[in-house]
């Protein structure tokens, strides 16, 4: 009897996973026989790396701009890694329940180092990092348990990852291009906080509503499965 072929499970919907050029890069890695689990390992660096350069944006002196330059690209190769990982397992066979893990765990770990490193980088705020750290946390572990329950997979935001990942790439370009008096800052803790404090006040708002409204789905689901 020959053994069951791995189905991957439910993807999260990225619009530029149908791209031609998405498509080719996958083959392309595909091809040279690179792992998509090392494509999922490269991410957690580059979401690591992210958080990194975020937090060191106070003591980088006169290298602030490329500090968060460089925070902007990370995220962004963090996300393109993501895509890729699991186009490359599927174009080259590897698909399997194993990667699964390595798709979900350093996707956890990346999100809680760039939020936390978001609240010590400049204009930013520790407590609200590791809040919205947490609530980051929490939206995918609603996710995890609405497949579990039986219900599938809900990416639904305001709030997912692509989305928070935007709000955090926005603020590194828009401190790392723009005049230092174009940066509000408020002088209501010290050290003042600023866009990364805002940034990450947005994350945790609509983290929590986006964590309800999967909530929602998903009972919505289960009900119409039991009725």
């Amino acid at each position: 009897m020959s053994a069951e072929v791995y189905q991957p499970g439910e993807r999260r919907p990225i619009a530029s996973r149908d791209r031609k050029a998405s498509q080719w890069a996958a083959r392309v890695l595909a091809g040279w026989g690179v792992s998509a689990n090392a494509i999922s390992v490269a991410g957690l660096f580059c979401g690591v790396a992210a958080g990194v350069a975020l937090a060191a944006t106070p003591y980088a002196g006169g290298w602030e701009r490329a500090a968060w330059l460089a925070a902007a690209a990370f995220i962004q190769l963090r996300l393109l890694a993501n895509m890729l990982d699991g186009m490359v397992a599927i174009a080259s066979g590897q698909a399997s329940a194993v990667g699964e893990l390595y798709n979900e765990v350093p996707d956890r770990i990346s999100d809680a180092a760039t939020l936390v490193g978001l609240g010590y980088a400049l204009g930013g705020h520790v407590a609200l990092g590791f809040t919205a750290a947490c609530v980051a946390l929490f939206t995918a572990y609603v996710r995890a348990m609405g497949k579990v329950a039986g219900a599938g997979q809900e990416f639904c935001g305001p709030m997912a990852k692509p989305q928070r990942m935007f709000v955090a790439t926005v603020v590194a370009l828009s401190c790392g291009l723009t005049p230092e008096s174009w940066q509000p800052r408020w002088n209501l803790t010290q050290p003042a906080i600023g866009l990364s404090a805002i940034a990450l006040l947005l994350i945790i708002v609509g983290g929590l509503a986006t964590a309800l409204r999967r909530l929602v789905r998903i009972a919505r689901t289960l009900s119409k499965g039991h009725s």
